[in-house]
């Protein structure tokens, strides 16, 4: 049996290259995965907790730590950031259950509008978009708020949220569907 951990962990392997190695203990694999998908990991956690980073920082950690112990159980059956993030979105449900919702973060949201460039006026109005954009996902339930990010944000299919936020595609597309419509209504005033 050839060593595991003498194997080499470059960013170039796939997903179910790493997992298998990371499940035969190879430490070096378990963190390119953590490089890899952890930023993504922790924009969805931080998302999903109201912008708090400490929360968002103890949800991707603790998902790790599961992902680390569950390995074992991987099987590939989905794809591994889809595991991941169904890990992120279930230590993130716990911990929201057990606090008061927290608003979103305006800088978390300024991403996903592009800065002004030397307009006063402007700036005004992206703030205020980027408020309402807030006030509106901060309004949806948990549901299509996850599925939304996930989509929109995160770029991940139907069936990827699906397995993630443990549903099925025709779900998705309804709390995407009651999602986007109400985000429409709400936002109707920026068109």
């Amino acid at each position: 049996m050839s060593d595991v951990t003498t194997a080499d962990p470059s960013p170039e392997r796939s997903d179910g290259a790493l997992a298998r190695a990371a499940r035969l203990g190879d430490e070096q694999a378990f963190r390119v995965i953590i490089d890899r998908h952890g930023p993504g990991m922790y924009r969805y956690a931080l998302r999903l907790v109201g912008g708090s980073e400490h929360d968002a920082s103890e949800v991707t950690q603790e998902a790790f730590i599961s992902a680390w112990r569950g390995l074992g159980r991987f099987r590939g059956e989905s794809a591994l950031p889809t595991w991941l993030f169904s890990l992120v979105h279930r230590r993130s449900v716990d911990l929201v259950r057990t606090r008061r919702p927290v608003p979103i973060d305006d800088e978390m949201l300024a991403t996903q509008v592009p800065p002004a460039q030397d307009n006063p006026l402007q700036d005004v109005v992206d703030g205020e978009l980027l408020e309402a954009l807030q006030q509106a996902l901060d309004e949806l339930p948990w549901n299509q708020r996850a599925a939304w990010l996930l989509r929109e944000v995160e770029g991940m299919t139907y069936e990827e949220i699906a397995a993630t936020l443990s549903t099925t595609p025709g779900s998705v597309r309804g709390h995407l569907h009651r999602g986007r419509r109400t985000l429409a209504e709400r936002m109707a005033r920026w068109r």
